[in-house]
Formats: C-alpha cells, sequence, structure tokens
C-alpha cells in the first residue's frame, strides 16, 4: 500500500506567498517528497534528486499538459508543450538558429549595448533601481534586435513577459492583474513577428527560412519567434537582476568575480541556482509513478519545484549562500534533459557582456532598500532592486 500523499491547505500562489516565495517553496519541499496542494489539487515535487529526474523523465512526466493549462493562453503553443518527436524536430530549429557559432556575431552587439548601459547608470546621481535602470534597458534592447523586430511597439515588453508568466499559474488575482489590458500588447506580439515585418538577417527570420526548407510549417515558424520573444526576455532580465541582488548581499563574492572576470558563467549559473527566475515547470504524469513511498497516480497534473530544488540542503551546502566557489553543475534553473533549455548560449552570451561591463567600471553594489518581488505566481525575480553604485 502506498502512503497518502500529503495536503498542504496553504495558497502557495497568493499574493503574500509570492512575496515570500523562497520561504514558502523551501517549506513545501521539507513536508515532504510529494504534496498535494489541496486548493488546487494537483501534486508538487520539490527535492533535488526527485526534480532533476523528473525533468530527465519525459515519457513519465509529460509536457503535453500541466496544472492550469490552457492551450489558447497568450503563450505560444509551441515547444515548451511538446514531447518527443515533435519536440526534438522544432527544438532542432531553433538550437541551430541559437548556436554558440551562430550567435557569435552578436558579441560585439551585445557587448556595446552592455557598456552603454553601464556607464548611463554610472553618469546618474543618486541610488537607481537596477532592474529598470539596467537589466530590463539591456535585454529589451538586444533581444528585439537579434530577432529582428520593429522598434515600434516594443515598450510592450515587460507586460507581455509579465501575461506569458500569469498563464503558467493559477487565475487568482495576480492572473487577472497581469491580463488587464492585454488587447494592444497582444496585437503588437501578433504584428510584430509577422514575417513582412521582420528584419531580413534576423534570428526571428531564421525560423522562417527553416519554414521555407519544409522543416517547419510557416505557422509554426511564427510561434518560434513568438516564444523566442515571450521566453528569452524575462528570465535573464530576472536573473540578471538577481545576480545584482546578490552581489548587494555578499559583496565579497563580486569582489572574487571582479578578481576572476572569467567566472562570469559561474556567477550565472549561481545566480539561476541561489534563486531561479521559474519556481516550477508543469507537468502531467503518463504512468503511476513512485517516489519515496508515495504514488503519484497517472493523469496527475504535477509541479516540479526549481526554485525549491536548487536550495535542496540534502545537494548543496549552506543552499541560501551566493558562493562563486560552488560546484554549480547539475543546478535545474537551465530545466534538464529534452527541455533544458534552449536559450541558455543567447543567455549566458548576455550575462558575458552585461557582467564583463560592470566589473571593471563598478567597485561594489550596495543596498539601498528592500527589493520588491515580480507579482506573477511562477516567474520569480526582483521587479525593483534599489541599489547604489560605487564606480571603480
Amino acid at each position: 500500500m502506498a502512503d497518502p500523499i500529503p495536503v498542504l491547505d496553504e495558497d502557495i500562489f497568493s499574493r503574500e506567498s509570492v512575496r515570500d516565495a523562497r520561504a514558502v517553496d523551501d517549506r513545501v519541499r521539507e513536508l515532504a517528497p510529494v504534496v498535494r496542494l489541496g486548493r488546487e489539487d494537483i501534486v508538487v515535487i520539490g527535492r533535488f534528486s526527485h526534480v532533476s529526474a523528473g525533468l530527465a523523465d519525459w515519457r513519465s512526466f509529460s509536457s503535453r499538459s500541466r496544472p492550469w493549462h490552457d492551450p489558447s493562453s497568450v503563450r505560444p503553443e509551441i515547444l515548451l508543450t511538446d514531447d518527443p518527436p515533435r519536440h526534438t524536430e522544432v527544438r532542432v530549429v531553433i538550437a541551430n538558429a541559437l548556436s554558440p557559432k551562430a550567435l557569435n556575431h552578436m558579441a560585439a552587439a551585445f557587448t556595446k549595448e552592455a557598456a552603454l548601459v553601464v556607464e548611463r547608470v554610472l553618469g546618474s546621481s543618486g541610488d537607481i533601481d537596477a532592474v529598470s535602470a539596467i537589466c530590463r534597458p539591456f535585454v529589451y534592447k538586444v533581444l528585439p534586435d537579434l530577432l529582428g523586430l520593429p522598434q515600434r511597439g516594443r515598450e510592450h515588453m515587460e507586460a507581455f513577459g509579465h501575461m506569458v508568466w500569469a498563464t503558467m499559474g493559477p487565475m487568482n488575482e495576480l492572473f487577472d492583474e497581469a491580463l488587464a489590458g492585454s488587447e494592444p500588447v497582444l496585437a503588437w506580439v501578433e504584428e510584430c513577428c509577422e514575417r513582412e515585418k521582420l528584419d531580413p538577417d534576423g534570428l526571428g527570420m531564421a525560423m522562417f527560412h527553416a519554414a521555407d526548407r519544409g522543416e517547419i510549417t510557416q505557422a509554426e515558424a511564427k510561434l518560434l519567434v513568438q516564444i523566442l520573444l515571450s521566453a528569452a526576455a524575462d528570465t535573464t532580465v530576472m536573473t540578471l537582476g538577481t545576480a545584482i541582488r546578490a552581489f548587494c548581499e555578499f559583496p565579497e563574492q563580486y569582489a572574487k568575480l571582479r578578481q576572476n572576470p572569467s567566472m562570469t558563467r559561474t556567477a550565472f549559473d549561481e545566480s539561476l541556482r541561489w534563486d531561479s527566475p521559474s519556481r516550477m515547470a508543469g507537468r502531467i504524469t503518463t504512468r503511476d509513478v513512485e517516489i519515496e513511498g508515495y504514488v503519484i497516480p497517472a493523469g496527475t497534473r504535477c509541479g516540479l519545484l526549481f526554485a525549491a530544488a536548487n536550495r535542496d540542503p540534502r545537494k548543496w551546502a549552506e543552499p541560501d549562500r551566493f558562493d562563486l566557489g560552488r560546484e554549480v553543475r547539475g543546478q535545474v534553473g537551465w530545466g534538464a534533459g529534452v527541455h533544458m533549455c534552449v536559450g541558455r548560449t543567447l543567455a549566458q552570451l548576455e550575462a558575458d557582456a552585461m557582467f564583463g561591463a560592470m566589473l571593471p567600471k563598478i567597485q561594489r553594489f550596495e543596498p539601498a532598500g528592500d527589493p520588491e518581488p515580480w507579482m506573477t505566481t511562477i516567474g520569480h525575480g526582483p521587479a525593483k532592486l534599489p541599489v547604489r553604485i560605487v564606480a571603480a
């Protein structure tokens, strides 16, 4: 006989829980290896070994459905909601376009833009919000430039990202707030990702060239442009913001990074581990799955808790400490298995550029107030991060 799965009646997606997401997710992880959320009737898994195994086992934990899955949502229905073999076919197209070889030509543009952003903040007086002054201006410039999107309408990127994150969680008050006034934003997304609107030399057009070769359909090409716009923007914004927050809280680690600039990718990975931009990945079980005496029945909608797993003390010593000396291979902030983040190379190039611009110019970051979290149920990171910059 399987043990009954413990039930948690706490609403882990309420406004109050989102404000305290680190502590909430860690409590869920420590309650049991498998927990049923009574309010939502979904099962969540929070311990590193089980989350890692679940991400690697797409046959048992399918991406074709998940908690709160709505095929008509604003999030493009492709790649993230597919399993092999179709997922593999589509992923190859986007992976080729985002390969290191294909993106190398963008490194200089990223470096130039990062230097301009750092120059602007050093020229400002007083405290700044690192998210609105550094992270968003950088990512919201280099990503649409890379995709070849038109300039008009880019002011909608923040709202669109908020909507996309909202679709990954329950339809609560935070969902309603994110989707309020969505019509002009969604109209912009539909228009700017059309083939005739894209720069002929941009990454977005590469999706349509793949369609011309018969690798995907024309409709799928547009969906891939939209998913790049939705998935590659705010995860990087959040992770860069989290890194700056860590530099404030652990100044000796920033000093270490300044002394060892080759560790920029370690710093980005440790930021993903220390406070992951996605609280969880949704899946549905295709068979009964047994975990430490608990059985998750086939057809159960599940959440694999990235953030909790990445702070699991069973895996990581002093998990709440940001530590550049830590071995971060295996952290699940990038996902794992067939759904490993296809945009990893792009995000790393962006981080290389931004950290590379910061390190010689900024001696240290100091906190200038409490961070305010991004108010979405699944996306996680600072929406506002008051800091004081000390120039080098």
